[in-house]
């Protein structure tokens, strides 16, 4: 066990002579700590229902096995969760998440309907008292948004969000068609980890082409009337970011070369994962005809994600950011009954 290894390492007289070592080892101590608390927490929890079911069983008191029944309810929660973090021990898992989200073919309905999703996950990141910073907006002509790009920070953000990769299908009563006719449109969602500082990404200048322009937005105090936005451009891959937060043109250079080097860190990961055949086959190819969930408002009002064959009908709930049950299924696997 690695709890193990590492205190008969700190034990030793001469642990503390490199500082930076002990204090890598002690930081991993910590956090191995951390991860089995929640562990130990629900054996305890479930030592303690049994005692008293027993107990209960024993004197023959029916009210007392009225309180276990609800101790089990809250016991099967807190080990769905542990479910969920055990799941997430990639390499990635435990960082920030760098959310963008693309409006498909179809106009301002697409447009509309990538402003719906950037909502749900802004939402979803409230609910979860993630902090969410809202670093490109490319406002649609008429209304919605053609892009945009946030940062969720939080304790496995990447972890959870990594579920929601994919194309998102939208069918309704158009509300920008005066005939009400049906229409389906799509949005894509791409979530790459926000890395950190100290992972060695090199940016050679000269591969990096810089254009400003003026900040666009919903409107109000906040959006810069100055070429304070940042657009960058790295040409031997051909990706691009922006950033238009900020309020000068300096801070914005900085956040989108923060961008640029999460991308280039999950880019060249990819690319090294194709060169070693590891690529995960079960991932569907990000394209209009592989979408990964439909948001169904007519004729029905349902929400179905095509992974797991999770259904839910309450569409408002979702768009208010109530995910998890799709996020759940996905990183556990599960495959729900049609």
């Amino acid at each position: 066990m690695r709890l193990k290894e590492i205190e008969e390492i700190s034990s030793k007289e001469d642990f503390y002579k490199d500082i930076s070592f002990s204090k890598g080892i002690l930081i991993e101590k910590s956090g191995i700590e951390n991860r089995l608390k929640p562990f130990y927490s629900v054996y305890e929890e479930f030592k303690s229902i049994k005692e008293l079911y027993l107990l209960s069983k024993e004197e023959n008191d029916e009210n007392m096995l009225a309180d276990i029944s609800e101790s089990i309810k809250s016991l099967e929660k807190a080990v769905s969760d542990l479910e969920i973090d055990t799941t997430l021990s990639g390499k990635d898992d435990k960082l920030n998440a760098i959310v963008e989200i693309h409006a498909g073919s179809g106009g301002t309905e697409s447009m509309d309907f990538a402003n719906m999703l950037l909502r749900m996950y802004l939402r979803w990141a409230e609910q979860k008292k993630f902090k969410a910073r809202i670093m490109e907006f490319n406002a649609g002509e008429e209304a919605g948004v053609k892009s945009a790009t946030f940062i969720v920070d939080g304790k496995y953000a990447y972890g959870y969000l990594k579920a929601e990769i994919g194309v998102h299908r939208l069918v309704r009563i158009s509300p920008f068609d005066a005939n009400k006719r049906r229409h389906t449109s799509f949005a894509s969602v791409f979530v790459y980890p926000e890395i950190d500082d100290n992972i060695d990404i090199v940016i050679d200048e000269k591969d990096v082409k810089i254009d400003t322009y003026r900040s666009s937005g919903a409107g109000g105090q906040h959006v810069n009337t100055t070429d304070s936005a940042v657009r960058l451009t790295h040409i031997p891959t051909g990706i691009v970011v922006a950033c238009q937060n900020e309020r000068s043109q300096h801070k914005n250079k900085e956040a989108a070369y923060k961008l640029l080097r999460a991308r280039l860190y999950d880019y060249y990961k990819k690319k090294k994962e194709d060169e070693e055949d590891k690529i995960n086959k079960t991932k569907k190819e990000i394209s209009w005809g592989s979408q990964i969930r439909s948001y169904t408002l007519n004729p029905n009002r349902l929400i179905k994600d095509h992974r797991t064959g999770v259904t839910i009908y309450d569409d408002k709930s979702v768009f208010d950011g109530g995910i998890d049950e799709f996020i759940s299924a996905y990183l556990l696997g599960v495959r729900a009954k049609e």
